[in-house]
């Protein structure tokens, strides 16, 4: 009997320090708890899922911005793929240019980094020099690859002499593609590189003594030792490439408008929202396009990454 008492009145103890323990929030620290939650998330749906939702509604409707709405069901998505010619060469461009960054830029990225992190001499120095075309826009790139790539007096022309029939680099269309994914590459590459070399950082140095230990050379090391331990950072980097890849935008506008070779589903995005015609709801169904194909990979990507990890 002392005992059973002994042990509900430990109980009890216990459950009043637990009350005790437990802190009551004031009205002050609920109000401060709604403002600090209730604007990014009043921000987020003003800025991000109404204007999504908005173009998903307006992709059923035909609207020049001004008139009335008139619904029109899937007839956008019908005109879009049956008779706009820009629009396949432009889903061509956006995956050409997800394949580029993804299967060049990226690894190059990577491969930078693992040169840093070996600690080459100099490492500062080209560490800075990789990470500052990150700094500048892509609309910068897009001017500064007029002046090295222009038929009037660009650089590469004047290099090689080709005064009296230079290459048009940007005009054509058979290769202005490709010089616009290796510019954007540049500024890529030193994302990837600091994002990488960030990673690198935080591996336990232990890890590749004790692989070093059983024999693994350095090669082996980074595949079976090291790039497992990056898992999260592929992640950040694996969706970040698919929303630059999909998204581009300002550095084929800053060329030629995304004309002759450059199409891409953001350009024709603006054309027909902000252009002359006005064709909002066209508009808009390019846009749901370019989100679900973006949703697609994003989705993809994650899952695929997040089932690694877990099986682990």
């Amino acid at each position: 009997m002392a005992t059973g008492t002994a042990r509900r009145e430990g109980q009890r103890g216990r459950g009043r320090e637990g009350r005790r323990g437990r802190r009551r929030f004031t009205r002050r620290d609920l109000a401060v708890l709604a403002l600090l939650l209730g604007i990014p998330v009043l921000l987020d749906i003003v800025i991000v899922w109404g204007p999504t939702l908005a173009s998903i509604g307006l992709s059923f409707t035909s609207w020049d911005g001004i008139g009335d709405v008139h619904w029109v069901g899937g007839d956008n998505y019908k005109n879009l793929v049956d008779n706009y010619p820009p629009f396949w060469p432009a889903v061509r461009h956006n995956l050409l240019w997800l394949a580029f960054l993804g299967l060049v830029a990226t690894p190059f990225g990577l491969f930078l980094a693992v040169l840093i992190d070996r600690g080459v001499r100099f490492s500062r120095f080209y560490q800075s020099t990789l990470y500052m075309p990150v700094v500048l826009s892509l609309a910068v790139v897009g001017f500064m690859a007029q002046l090295i790539l222009g038929t009037d007096q660009g650089v590469i022309n004047t290099f090689l002499g080709n005064h009296e029939n230079p290459i048009d680099w940007l005009g054509d269309s058979r290769i202005n593609i490709w010089m616009m994914m290796l510019a954007a590459s540049w500024r890529h590459t030193g994302y990837v590189m600091i994002l990488y070399l960030a990673g690198l950082k935080s591996v336990d140095p232990t890890l590749k003594e004790a692989a070093a230990i059983d024999g693994a050379n350095a090669r082996q090391t980074f595949l079976r030792v090291v790039f497992p331990t990056l898992r999260p950072v592929n992640v950040v980097v694996g969706v970040i490439t698919v929303i630059e890849s999909l998204r581009a935008f300002d550095i084929v506008y800053a060329v030629n408008k995304g004309r002759n070779g450059l199409e891409m589903l953001s350009v024709l995005i603006t054309d027909n929202v902000i252009g002359e015609a006005s064709r909002i709801g066209f508009g808009s169904a390019i846009a749901v396009v370019l989100l679900v194909v973006s949703l697609g990979f994003i989705v993809t990507f994650l899952v695929q990454e997040l089932r690694g990890a877990r099986d682990r």
